[in-house]
């Protein structure tokens, strides 16, 4: 590695969050937190990256609409248990990998769905994955969508977020305030009854996150 590649691992490095951020037991506080954050992932065909717009908090065994609810512990939601800044990937439907960010200290099953992004990097790499010029403000809108345009898949279940490696989140600089958030339930979890109605779903307009992305200079 020359002195070029060690100086920006440098510098990815000083954008990770850190440790204590994964470990919050406020699983809704963190959802919000993640907004407007960079999600970024290296695969053989380059670094694709984008910021978050779009999250959903699972609050682990007292919300019926977790994986986790009941203290439900399986080959499938161990990733869960464990300490936060891990990546949980699950198959939707045996056709769509869905990105989750583990967050609490190990034991407590809290997890964040990732489901919308703004592309920002390797923009025509992800048009190879979908065969086609992408539309940045909607071809990043949706759980599995955010997956096939980062490369993500099952290979990438429990993947240490907070380092840069194959896949991470680091912050972004963007200024993400309470003001440009709006909530609501959460999407497809009618089986959860009560808490489906839960306002754990929380969002960033994707149009003003690309005047801040501008303003930052990193577009």
């Amino acid at each position: 590695m020359d002195s070029s590649d060690g100086d920006q691992e440098m510098r990815i490095s000083e954008r990770l969050p850190d440790r204590d951020f994964y470990m919050d037991g406020d699983v809704v506080g963190i959802s919000k937190r993640l907004l407007g954050m960079k999600i970024v992932s290296n695969t053989p065909d380059g670094i694709c990256s984008g910021i978050i717009t779009e999250t959903e908090a699972y609050a682990g065994e007292t919300d019926r609409a977790s994986h986790a609810f009941g203290g439900r512990l399986t080959q499938r939601t161990e990733v869960m248990y464990r300490e936060g800044g891990i990546a949980y990937v699950y198959l939707c439907y045996g056709l769509h990998s869905l990105l989750n960010v583990v967050t609490g200290p190990a034991g407590l099953p809290h997890a964040v769905l990732l489901r919308g992004i703004l592309p920002l990097e390797g923009i025509g790499i992800m048009g190879g994955r979908v065969k086609r010029s992408i539309n940045v403000h909607k071809d990043g809108l949706g759980p599995g969508k955010l997956t096939r345009l980062l490369g993500v898949g099952k290979s990438h279940n429990g993947t240490d977020l907070k380092c840069n490696g194959l896949l991470w989140i680091e912050k972004s600089g963007l200024s993400i305030t309470e003001s440009m958030i709006t909530s609501g339930p959460r999407i497809g979890i009618d089986y959860a009854g009560e808490d489906a109605g839960l306002p754990y779903r929380f969002l960033l307009d994707v149009v003003q996150v690309e005047r801040e992305i501008k303003k930052a200079g990193l577009m």
